[in-house]
């Protein structure tokens, strides 16, 4: 008996020097390593990488910058689900524990010793996890251990447990570019958190402990294994009971490779917006949280994008076709990665295991929807997964081509039939001006296995299309704040980076006239009356060489008002008006416009447009004969925040065009901001003038095809360049400014004039853009006059005469009676009567 009280004694008090041991050795530890530990502080203001994100001035989504892709949420963000899933797969006693599990650590001893030593688990809790993703290094050391507890046990006491689980599933990477559960399940799943079903949470939530070894996108056996042993535990924990447990085990894996979708399709801005936060934060830009809102339009964006994809589709339709993307890909699999590759795709893809399995199911779905396709689909199904779409244009496989139908296969095995509405456009392409006859059936324009390009109408038919063979720009901007409310570059971001409305430089062509002529009304040397004549002129402009300018129409009208010419396009007219009014004077003029005087030509070319500028200049140009003669610049960044708008930057203050506001006045307020006003660069009277003369351009002029859309308040000008190098339409209302315009990148002819490229898509664009909205027009200035003048001569017609036409003039500048209105050297050559005379001017 003795013996036995000695025995528990002697346990006793080997226990308690046991734990006395183990305390002090935990003491020792916290007194060796605390100096040396990151201040827990730093976790309660701790800033995530998070990515750029570009929006629309109405918070729509357009890009997204950033090497880690994050979207943090708060904790009552969280679905239950989740909550539970992650306790379930990482921490049972999370919410139990101060931070440290005894039983976790003294299991993860049992394992090392059994394992000779080999780290199987560290018996990390969450917040141990949060410790050393946010604090410490990854390396799987014991010294790392001991930090990771004592600040797992400092983490305790200084924030709650919903923060701490917070930065937890904040932090995690979860693979494929996804840092956190919110941007994890938009990658897998295309959802947010909220609609993730069970079966997917569970998916998401066996990620943390290996992202590449239980990835469903990589390994989906593992990870269907992992995601039913977390409902298995979720079961066993009372979180989902026995019928839900056996009916979500049997969900297959779902997940696949979801990449950032824009919610508005604007590639052209998002990387002026990303070029934008470069400049202006450096490298910062991609992880800082920062958030650029733009000024572009949410529902005008997406019009202005389809309308010049649809224009220059259309321009290539009526010029033939160049035949299939690549001929034969079903002979070679090599020949098909060739193709891919000179796309510029990745070559990682080529290995992926989603892709292949992807195509093997296509294939299997195709095989029983057509009968005799073989073995090729597999093969054409793995070149389409990774053949970009472009636009409107949808990669495809032609499986069939017999009499006057081809079947072609879309990606995902989605089979169409091309019927002869579809393909008889198809003529050779011979030159930018013909084509060849055509074609006698469909395997004369692609046979089996070639890869073409198809649109996909809103009937759900089908129509053979191609790549076009020429670029274009539109832009769209509000003339009273000089914002750019939507703005496409080019047919496809992903075709052509090149941002052809602020980087190209083209010859404006005949939408520069309109300038010529506001020089001279302002100027009261000429009004929309005046004479002039349009005859055959010699020039000796900057050089040795004669310059012959001649109308597009090769013709001469003779003695011409200059409303007649401008809604006409008489170049001979403009080159004479520059003249009259003096070239140095009308540069200085321009200047107010935003035209750069060092980019404008010292000479009369200038008068047709001769000046290279891009279309964004072109289109504030516009704007500021919109909103009646006010200088507004063009600007695209509203605003930029940081961490989900709560930090305010910087913000826009633009100039605004105020014809409300008093003279003197310097600001004005909208929507309870102050904004500068824009001061005055032309006269009111002269740019309604140029307005009305401008509207004669769509009733009678080279825009009469914008009639259709039935409007009277929207006024604009053709324009083509030289050799037809450039076709333009500029137009506007007193809402909305648009500039289009359509052209080749190596300068080669398009060989169509602006009223047949450009116009369209002008007319496509603004019929949806003002479907809905009222007319608005500007106000007519109270110095306007209306009288009545000879249609000959442009002279003012006494009272009690009879006849003549009505025009609008300026009070000061009205003409005589029996004054002609244009110089003694004009009247000689308008003597001529439109003969043939060729007058010199040197």
């Amino acid at each position: 008996m003795k013996f036995f009280r000695t025995l528990i004694f002697s346990l006793f008090w080997l226990l308690v020097s046991l734990l006395g041991a183990i305390s002090l050795s935990v003491v020792g530890a916290a007194l060796y390593f605390s100096p040396g530990l990151p201040d827990v502080r730093q976790l309660q203001d701790f800033e995530l990488h998070t990515p750029l994100r570009i929006f629309t001035r109405d918070g729509k989504l357009i890009g997204e910058f950033g090497e880690e892709r994050r979207m943090p949420v708060d904790f009552d963000e969280i679905p239950q689900n989740m909550v539970n899933a992650l306790i379930a797969a990482e921490d049972s006693s999370y919410f139990e524990h101060r931070g440290v599990d005894p039983r976790g650590l003294m299991r993860a001893a049992f394992e090392l010793v059994q394992s000779g030593g080999d780290i199987q688990s560290g018996g990390s809790t969450i917040t141990m996890q949060v410790a050393r993703n946010y604090m410490l290094t990854l390396d799987r050391t014991f010294t790392r251990k001991i930090r990771e507890i004592l600040l797992a046990l400092q983490m305790e006491q200084l924030l709650s447990k919903q923060e701490i689980f917070e930065l937890y599933v904040n932090k995690i990477f979860l693979g494929n570019r996804a840092y956190g559960i919110a941007a994890a399940a938009e990658t897998y799943y295309d959802k947010p958190l909220a609609e993730l079903s069970l079966a997917q949470t569970a998916m998401i939530a066996g990620l943390p402990k290996a992202p590449s070894a239980f990835n469903p996108l990589a390994n989906s056996e593992r990870s269907l294994i992992r995601r039913n042993w977390i409902l298995f535990r979720m079961r066993g924990l009372g979180h989902i009971d026995e019928s839900v447990y056996q009916e979500v085990v049997q969900e297959p894996v779902s997940a696949k490779r979801h990449w950032t979708q824009a919610e508005v399709e604007a590639a052209y801005v998002s990387e002026m917006a990303r070029q934008y936060a470069i400049e202006r934060f450096g490298d910062n830009a991609y992880t800082g949280g920062y958030r650029i809102h733009t000024t572009l339009d949410s529902e005008l964006q997406p019009a202005a994008r389809l309308a010049l994809s649809r224009g220059l589709l259309d321009y290539d339709l009526r010029h033939g076709w160049r035949g299939p993307e690549q001929r034969d890909i079903a002979s070679s699999l090599v020949e098909a990665q060739e193709q891919i590759t000179t796309q510029g795709l990745e070559e990682e893809l080529s290995e992926s295991p989603e892709i292949r399995e992807t195509a093997r199911q296509a294939a299997e779905r195709s095989q029983t929807q057509v009968e005799g396709i073989d073995g090729d689909v597999s093969n054409w199904l793995q070149v389409l997964e990774r053949t970009p779409n472009y636009g409107l244009l949808q990669a495809a496989m032609v499986v069939e081509s017999e009499g006057r139908d081809m079947q072609v296969m879309l990606r995902g095995g989605e089979l169409h039939t091309i019927d002869w509405d579809g393909l008889s456009w198809a003529r050779d392409y011979l030159s930018p001006h013909s084509r060849g006859a055509e074609p006698a059936s469909a395997e004369a324009i692609a046979t089996r296995g070639d890869l073409v390009r198809v649109v996909i109408n809103e009937d759900g038919s089908a129509r053979l299309s191609q790549q076009p063979d020429v670029e274009g720009s539109l832009v769209v901007q509000d003339p009273r704040t000089g914002a750019i409310l939507a703005l496409q570059g080019g047919f496809d971001f992903n075709a052509s980076k090149f941002n052809r409305a602020v980087q190209a430089q083209r010859q404006s062509g005949s939408i520069f006239k309109p300038f010529i002529y506001l020089a001279a009304l302002e100027d009261g040397e000429m009004n929309a009356a005046s004479v002039v004549n349009d005859a055959p002129v010699v020039l000796q402009d900057g050089s040795s060489e004669l310059w012959r300018p001649v109308n597009s129409s090769r013709d001469f009208r003779g003695p011409t008002r200059l409303r007649s010419a401008l809604a006409r396009s008489r170049n001979l007219v403009t080159i004479r008006v520059l003249q009259a009014i003096g070239l140095d004077h009308t540069i200085n003029y321009l200047e107010g416009f935003g035209f750069a005087p060092g980019r404008l030509p010292r000479g009369l070319s200038l008068a047709l447009g001769s000046a290279n500028l891009t279309p964004m200049e072109m289109t504030n140009a516009y704007a500021i004969l919109a909103n009646g003669g006010y200088k507004v610049s063009p600007w695209i960044i509203e605003r930029v925040t940081r961490i989900n708008d709560d930090q305010l930057i910087e913000q826009a203050t633009p100039h605004v065009a105020c014809p409300e506001c008093s003279e003197g006045q310097e600001t004005v307020t909208i929507g309870g901001r102050d904004y500068p006003v824009a001061p005055r660069v032309a006269d009111a009277a002269a740019v309604y003038i140029l307005r009305d003369m401008l509207r004669d351009v769509i009733e009678v002029g080279t825009g009469r095809a914008a009639l259709s859309l039935e409007r009277d308040d929207i006024v604009g000008k053709t324009g083509t360049t030289n050799g037809q190098r450039d076709a333009w339409f500029a137009g506007y209302n007193s809402d909305l400014v648009t500039t289009v315009w359509v052209g080749k990148d190596n300068n080669e002819t398009i060989a169509e004039y602006g009223a047949n490229a450009a116009l369209p898509v002008w007319m496509d664009f603004m019929g949806e853009a003002l479907e809905g909205r009222p007319e608005a027009v500007l106000e007519r200035p109270e110095n306007i006059v209306t009288v009545r003048v000879d249609p000959t001569t442009g002279r003012r017609l006494p009272n009690d005469q009879s006849g003549g036409i009505s025009e609008i003039f300026h009070n000061d500048h009205l003409p005589e009676f029996q004054q002609r209105g244009i110089s003694r050297e004009l009247e000689e050559v308008s003597g001529s009567q439109g003969s043939g005379t060729v007058e010199s001017i040197f």
